[in-house]
Order: structure tokens, then sequence, then C-alpha cells
């Protein structure tokens, strides 16, 4: 009887998670059948993600991006995680196997313990914070399946605040861009990506075909602080809301001249990857966009968010492309947010997941424990 009232006690009492009415019958049911005392089990397999469209950024084109669906064996539960790998994150089917294959869960027996866990994960190798966000939102996902909660609600959450959801235009020919932006007719606000010679050629074909709100990734494309404030201004007169990433990650000098003159609020993507870089990101940028597979997952992203609120920074949820999965384990902390940016598993052709959706332009939270999805 004590063992089964410490677990219970435990799973009351996990860190930052709120009291949600109706799971302490689920918690305890969960503790009667598991005084075996299972271990954690992790396995992992690869997949490739195949695109609609030709995905094309200021300094790359794709059609496929590599990821890694994991799963993290609990007695008769399992958790669900992804690592989503584009080219410029650094990481490969190779390199996340080589660090999965490192990390031992057998170790561990209690699942509640996930700062002992995520600590465990994060010391195993430095970098691949991909990789680490795939057990993440595993672990995250069995342990609100063990509570029987979806986890904006341990959270505390309001899934009625959740955001629209930009829906993104990558660079394209005119009759391209035309034709993805009658397909993206659902999406109340557009995402677009800039940062080659055809800047506004890509805005002007937009707006011959639709009045909606933009918002503009340039992914570091562009050079000169000068150039960014004119195209800041012109942007801002074609009902541009935010510039994401204009120039170099490491120039913070420049976004932060940019950022005290621009008529609309500069976001920082690629200079603000995890918890650490929120403090560098003060006053640099407006805002900073969180994703899970840059800061290692749910935990580091809900971290973000308090920081960034600590510093009155604007907050923006964005996805690689991913699975389900992975989008619905961000969608959780999407209630945060100032903007969204989830469009990832929209933008493929394979998806293996079914979750979160996009319901008239709104993130829509499935109402499942965990992260909310369920396998195809």
């Amino acid at each position: 009887m004590n063992s089964r009232r410490d677990f219970i006690k435990k799973a009351s009492l996990l860190a930052g998670v709120a009291v949600v009415p109706g799971s302490a019958k689920n918690i305890t049911n969960f503790a009667i059948n598991s005084m075996k005392n299972d271990k954690l089990k992790l396995s992992f397999k690869p997949y490739t993600l195949e695109l609609k469209h030709v995905f094309t950024l200021a300094t790359s084109s794709r059609t496929t991006t590599p990821v890694m669906l994991t799963e993290i064996r609990y007695g008769d539960l399992i958790g669900y995680g992804e690592a989503s790998m584009p080219p410029y994150l650094g990481e490969s089917h190779e390199t996340v196997a080589a660090f999965l294959s490192k990390v031992n869960l057998e170790q561990f027996s209690d699942p509640f313990k996930m700062e002992e866990i995520l600590d465990y994960v994060d010391g195993v190798m430095p970098g691949n914070p991909a990789a680490k966000a795939s057990v993440d939102i595993a672990l995250h996902d069995l342990v609100g399946k063990i509570i029987g909660q979806p986890w904006y609600k341990i959270w505390g959450y309001d899934a009625t605040k959740t955001p629209y959801t930009s829906f993104t235009i990558g660079i394209d020919t005119p009759e391209v861009v035309r034709q993805k932006v009658k397909e993206a007719e659902e999406y109340k606000i557009l995402k677009v990506k800039l940062g080659r010679d055809t800047d506004k050629e890509m805005i002007e074909t937009i707006r011959s075909v639709t009045d909606k709100p933009l918002c503009v990734d340039v992914n570091q494309g562009w050079k000169d602080k000068q150039f960014a404030l004119d195209m800041a201004h012109w942007l801002h007169e074609r009902g541009v809301e935010f510039l994401e990433q204009p120039m170099s990650k490491t120039d913070y000098d420049s976004h932060a001249w940019l950022t005290e003159r621009s008529p609309i609020p500069i976001i920082g993507d690629e200079a603000v990857q995890g918890p650490k870089d929120v403090a560098k990101a003060k006053g640099a940028y407006s805002g900073i966009n969180i994703k899970l597979m840059k800061c290692g997952g749910m935990r580091n992203a809900n971290k973000m968010i308090a920081l960034a609120q600590a510093f009155d920074m604007k907050l923006m949820i964005g996805c690689m492309t991913e699975t389900s999965c992975a989008i619905s384990a961000a969608a959780h902390l999407s209630p945060m947010m100032n903007w969204a940016d989830l469009d990832g598993a929209l933008l493929i052709s394979n998806d293996v997941f079914r979750g979160t959706t996009v319901e008239d332009g709104k993130v829509t939270i499935a109402q499942l424990p965990g992260i909310g999805v369920e396998k195809l």
C-alpha cells in the first residue's frame, strides 16, 4: 500500500503540472496495474516525409524531409515522439539513430521523474536537439496517457485560446505561387518565404489574388540592415504583420537596430534555438519563434514561454516539416502564443498520425490524453 500511495503522490505532484479534475482515477488504476515496476523501453525507426510541393527557402530547396519516429513503452502504454531533420539543423537519420542508440531508458522505472529522465537524455551527448525532442515528446505523450489528460490541461492552458495558424507559401514562380495561395483558401494568414531577388514579385503575386494578412520569413536571406528596414516599411504597407529572421542569426546588433526602427515586429527564429538564447534575444528582437526541434522538446519550449514573458517579448510557435505527432505536441503550447505556424503536417502527403487539426484556419487540439495523437 505504501508504494501505491507514493506512486499516486508523485503523479499528483509532478513539477509544473496542474491538478486536473477526473485524473485521480486514471492515475490510481495505472498505479494498481504497475506494481510490477515496468521499465521504460525506447524504440525508433526512420521515415521520410514526402512534400506536396517543392519547398524552397532563401538558401535551399527540397521535396522530402527525413524524420525519426520514436516510441516509449511502459507496460501496456505507448508514448509517441518524432524528430524532424531539415537540412539546417545538421541532423540526419544516421546522427539521430546514433544518438538514440546511446539512450538507455530501461534504467528508469518511474516515468513521472520527467526532469531526471530528460536531464539524463540531454547529457548523453551535446547538441542533437531534434533527437532529444523525439524522446521528450514521447515521454510527455506517455505521462499524459497515464494521467488520462491532454497536456494543455495538465499545464493549465485554455484550448479555446489557440491561435489561427499561418500556411506557408514557399519561393516559387508566380504561376505556382498563385496556385498555392488558392489551395490555402481556408487559412486566415499566409506565411511567405523570402530572401532571394524575387521578394517583391512574391508579395505582389500574392497580393494579386488575396488581401489576407501575411507574415514573412526571410531565413537570414538579407545581408544589409538598411535594406531590411526599407523592406520592412514596404512590407508593412502591403499588410505584412511581422518579419522573421531577416538577417544572419549571429548579427544581434543589426537586428537590434532594425527592431528599434521597424514598423512591424521582428521575430527571431534561427537565432533563438533554446532557453539559453532567449535572454540574448531581448532587445535584438520583438519576439521569438519556438520550435520543438530546435529547443529539444516540450519541456524546454514551456521554459522558453516563461522566459519570453518575463522579458515582455512576443511569442510564436513554429514547426519544421513534421507529421501530426510533433505538430500535435507543439499545439498544446499554442494557447500561450501571439502567432502559430503549425502547418508542417499539411505540407506532406504521407502523414502517419491523426491528431491536431486546423478548422477554419484555427489550431484545434484533439481531445485525447497525452499529446493527442492516434497512429494511422
